[in-house]
């Protein structure tokens, strides 16, 4: 799995006119599914995304996880995100999972972070959505899980 976290003041997702998520603190996830990630990797990565500490703390150090201020998270499904661009002039998406098993671990991840005490918004899996946010620094990251080894 292949998470871009923008840490916001505020995010919301639009699928056909109408605001179907929005937070106030928190993060922006964009979440791509990989075709070999597992319900493992869900787990994982809500526990890393949880715990990550990306926020400041009283001496301006990113100290504090998106629990200890007492923020949320929107999760926005992003196939494109595993996207290679490598070769030609158009993206190959061979890599991200099919329809079906991404919208599992999506769903999975969101759960997982749920489970982990984070208040979670979502788009609408594989939907045309807009998204709107105010960056808060700017801090963005990109989280992947470790790559699965036979």
């Amino acid at each position: 799995m292949r998470a871009v976290v923008q840490r916001v003041r505020w995010a919301e997702v639009e699928v056909d006119g109408r605001v179907v998520g929005r937070i106030e603190q928190g993060a922006l996830v964009l979440l791509g599914v990989h075709q070999s990630d597992t319900e493992a990797d869900a787990r994982w990565l809500a526990q890393k995304l949880a715990h990550l500490r990306f926020f400041e703390d009283e001496q301006g150090k990113l100290n504090l996880s998106v629990l200890e201020v007492g923020g949320a998270m929107l999760v926005v499904s992003n196939f494109t995100l595993y996207g290679d661009c490598r070769k030609g002039r158009r993206p190959s998406f061979a890599e991200s999972a099919p329809y079906e098993r991404g919208e599992t671990l999506y769903c999975q991840l969101c759960d997982a972070l749920r489970t982990e005490g984070v208040p979670v918004h979502t788009g609408v899996y594989g939907a045309s959505m807009q998204v709107r946010l105010q960056n808060d620094g700017p801090v963005t990251l990109i989280v992947e899980t470790p790559c699965n080894e036979s």
